[in-house]
């Protein structure tokens, strides 16, 4: 311990002297208005708050001065402070989804509770004392495992992003200018996935010569099934039971969801309950009624899993006002299922030309990655565009040249140029329709 007496003055400054004593006391007075009325005011800034995981506005209560009144008592479960509304944005009720709101969340992490969902017949309520994984098919040893056999395998913990391969559909598509991140782009978020490799399983179970495909089945109402290549479950795929240091949220798989890295959502499948091994495709419902793209030329994309490379500008986007010129900071994300981000791009004059942005760290591969560009506004009119490009060399297309190849009806996989409009009066909206030079 110091020799500091309670009394000993504190170095706010020479005019003002507050003592240990008097802050227990809570005798701060004049004092503390000395102090606060020393601290600078900050310059507006964009409405609305354009610090990330502000949230939207909203009113609380709070004492005047929180040093004289004591705080709230500890808790059980950890809430969001009073002044923080996070939310995603549902849709659909059986069928549905619900959004990410990207443009209120900091760092690459998406909290649990707002991590995006998406499900075709409601989200099943499983017992884990009676959850059943079946693994069978083309293999030497079938097998049940229950929740506590997969826990005894070393687990493993990753970060990837995960996304619906429909995300973007609207703003591809056409989208009213007064949408955000979060309508446009909120079928994607990231997570630390912990789990045991599929892998691991198959090894046990015995895979037979000759296997090519496995059908991975879900416990849900709507039977979800996918056909999954053998190549990849013996790569990098995750029998999964955990997110972000806790069980799977139900919309998320509980009790265990089948989890590939890089690959579009719907073969993510949920509630994972069923595994047979195969020597061909399925031709399931879902990968042939759906998750098949028809393309222009009478041909159709099926089993296109891996979701390329894309970004979206967070910050500014509507509703965003730009209350003055000046230094303004542009962010985003970017991610691809094929590895790491290897660079973005930024443009203030609809892709005329083009700025590298910087990359937040850690660039994780098949994670988002944030990037930001320092944007000095003049007050004309502008359009802010980002492209993003990954380690395989890859670079996001504009809208033009992904609708030369897939048809402007395309059903999924809409990772095209996002663009916003600045306005002379600092107003932003989606550019809908913007077509960046080739």
């Amino acid at each position: 311990m110091d020799n500091a007496s309670d009394d000993a003055p504190s170095a706010a400054g020479p005019d003002v002297e507050i003592t240990r004593r008097t802050l227990l006391a809570g005798a701060l007075g004049a004092a503390g208005a000395a102090l606060v009325g020393a601290i600078p005011t900050r310059a507006p800034v964009a409405t609305p708050a354009a610090v990330p995981g502000g949230g939207s506005q909203g009113t609380a209560a709070a004492p005047p001065d929180p040093t004289r009144v004591p705080g709230s008592a500890t808790r059980a479960v950890g809430e969001r402070a009073p002044f923080v509304h996070l939310a995603r944005e549902p849709a659909g009720l059986v069928v549905g989804h619900s959004l990410t709101p990207l443009q209120d969340l900091c760092g690459t992490i998406t909290p649990s509770d707002l991590h995006f969902e998406r499900h075709h017949a409601g989200v099943p309520a499983i017992d884990p004392a009676q959850y059943r994984l079946l693994i069978h098919g083309l293999v030497e040893r079938p097998l049940v495992f229950t929740l506590a056999d997969l826990q005894r395998f070393p687990a493993r913990s990753r970060t990837y992003f995960l996304e619906c391969s429909g995300n973007g559909r609207a703003g591809y598509r056409g989208m009213s200018p007064a949408s955000t991140p979060q309508t446009i782009d909120g079928l994607t978020s990231t997570s630390e996935w912990t789990g045991v490799p599929l892998a691991t399983l198959l090894r046990e179970a015995g895979v037979r010569p000759g296997a090519r495909w496995l059908l991975a089945e879900g416990s849900d109402a709507a039977v979800m099934t996918r056909s999954i290549p053998l190549t990849k479950a013996l790569d990098d795929a995750l029998v999964a039971y955990g997110q972000n240091g806790e069980p799977l949220r139900p919309e998320q798989g509980y009790p265990v969801r089948l989890f590939l890295p890089g690959w579009e959502g719907n073969a993510n499948v949920k509630w994972l309950r069923r595994i047979k091994v195969g020597d061909e495709a399925f031709m399931t419902r879902e990968e042939t009624a759906r998750y098949t793209d028809a393309l222009p030329q009478e041909d159709a994309r099926q089993f296109s899993f891996v979701m390329d490379a894309k970004s979206i500008i967070t910050f500014p986007a509507y509703p965003t006002v730009l209350p003055g010129r000046g230094w303004w900071e542009i962010r985003g994300i970017a991610w691809s299922g094929r590895g790491r981000i290897a660079g973005v791009d930024v443009s203030t004059d609809g892709g005329a030309t083009w700025t590298a942005a910087v990359l937040q760290e850690p660039v994780l591969p098949i994670a988002h990655t944030r990037f930001r560009h320092l944007w000095e506004w003049g007050g004309a009119p502008a359009t802010l565009m980002s492209r993003a490009r990954d380690e395989t060399g890859y670079v996001q297309p504009t809208t033009a040249v992904l609708r030369a190849v897939r048809g402007p009806g395309t059903g999924y996989h809409y990772n095209n140029i996002r663009a916003w409009d600045v306005d002379a009066a600092g107003r932003v909206t989606f550019a809908a329709r913007v077509e960046a030079p080739a």
